[in-house]
């Protein structure tokens, strides 16, 4: 079986989310490492759903669900950048995965209304 690119891309994203919110407990910070940890997993919890879909509505109701958590991490990962609970370098790498991973769902959404 063919591995699924955006199932394997999220699921690395979510190791990475897991092991910044590793990262903000150690430093006493567990308002915003909650927020991130849910919004940032949720992502391919929301893809692997999508692919066990029952049919393509319900297959396009969850990617569409994955894109706004999607976009919701990316807010949680300015916010902990801007107040420096994470480097910009540390925020550009997760960024650029995360960029890299909305242009995908959304190509997934644009073409499953077709």
């Amino acid at each position: 079986m063919k591995e699924n690119i955006i199932a394997l891309k999220t699921y690395r994203f979510a190791i990475e989310i897991v092991n910044l919110t590793k990262e903000l407990i150690s430093e006493k910070e567990y308002v915003l490492s909650k927020q991130i940890l849910k919004s940032g997993t949720s992502i391919g919890a929301n893809v692997e759903e999508a692919i066990g879909g029952i049919s393509k509505k319900d297959f396009r109701a969850k990617m569409s669900i994955s894109y706004k958590e999607a976009r919701e991490t990316q807010y949680w990962l300015k916010l902990l950048r801007d107040t420096n609970y994470i480097s910009p370098e540390k925020f550009d790498a997760l960024n650029t995965e995360l960029t890299s991973i909305l242009k995908i769902l959304y190509k997934i959404i644009e073409t499953s209304k077709e």
